[in-house]
């Protein structure tokens, strides 16, 4: 299945390296954070990515047009660096479309731009692409197939704790309790789409708003809610904890053999 990546936001919440970077070029370990993210589809054979441009477009188009494996493997050099011979699993063969989808074009509209480049799929995936989890790939899709739905997302417990109130009219505390108590579930991304998600998607919208509501009242869209490893790198902490895990060799989204899934 091709995979639609959104790579054009401006990362105003990491803005220490967005000013120089766009977002999905921010370091996680020795590679930028989007890399990861492709890695993760990769690993189910998914190798066909769509990436939609906006901020700074022009170095992700540097990235992928200097890319070399060998940085990243390990590699045999003979005859003074002419011939070079990968070590281990060979390196996944990624097809990269680049598309220039304009700077301040939101998610919606950036789905539309690409809408030709997979408009001939039945169904394909999408993604935000500052995101990493181990969720069962696999799984959802059959999951979502056998729904015969329309659209599908991941549907995750918000990963930092906060502190619900409970009040009356007269602002008199009830109860306060941690969000972690609640049955609070978020949007985090992971998308699945048959191609009638165009028919639901007017100019100018945003993605998860007015298109979902839509969907929602033909009873076309599901969620498949996961308890398991879910990280966005929304601020410089986000991203510290993701380095982290990386220098310990902890990569759950990296999973040779996908461990059972924790599904609700």
């Amino acid at each position: 299945m091709k995979v639609v990546l959104f790579c054009g936001g401006l990362g105003t919440r990491i803005r220490e390296y967005s000013e120089s970077i766009p977002k999905p070029m921010v370091p996680i370990g020795h590679q930028p954070i989007l890399w990861h993210v492709m890695q993760y589809y990769s690993q189910y054979g998914h190798n066909d990515f769509i990436l939609c441009l906006g901020y700074k477009a022009n170095v992700i188009k540097d990235y992928f047009l200097n890319y070399r494996q060998t940085a990243n493997s390990d590699c045999i050099i003979t005859d003074f660096g002419t011939k070079v011979e990968i070590l281990g699993n060979q390196p996944p063969d990624w097809r990269v479309s680049l598309v220039d989808t304009g700077t301040w074009r939101n998610i919606g509209e950036r789905l539309m731009a690409v809408k030709h480049l997979v408009e001939d799929e039945e169904i394909f995936l999408a993604n935000y692409s500052d995101g990493l989890s181990d969720v069962p790939l696999p799984e959802m899709i059959s999951k979502f197939k056998a729904s015969g739905k329309l659209a599908c997302f991941v549907a995750i417990h918000p990963p930092i704790s906060f502190h619900l109130a409970e009040f009356d009219d007269q602002g008199s505390v009830q109860r306060i309790r941690s969000s972690q108590e609640s049955e609070i579930w978020i949007n985090g991304g992971f998308f699945i789409f048959r191609k009638q998600i165009f028919d639901f998607i007017n100019e100018g919208e945003e993605l998860v708003l007015e298109p979902f509501n839509r969907l929602i009242e033909g009873g076309h869209l599901m969620a498949y809610r996961y308890e398991g490893f879910w990280r966005a790198m929304d601020t410089l902490r986000d991203r510290q904890v993701l380095e982290d895990m990386v220098d310990r060799g902890d990569t759950p989204w990296r999973q040779q053999s996908p461990q059972p899934s924790k599904v609700a």
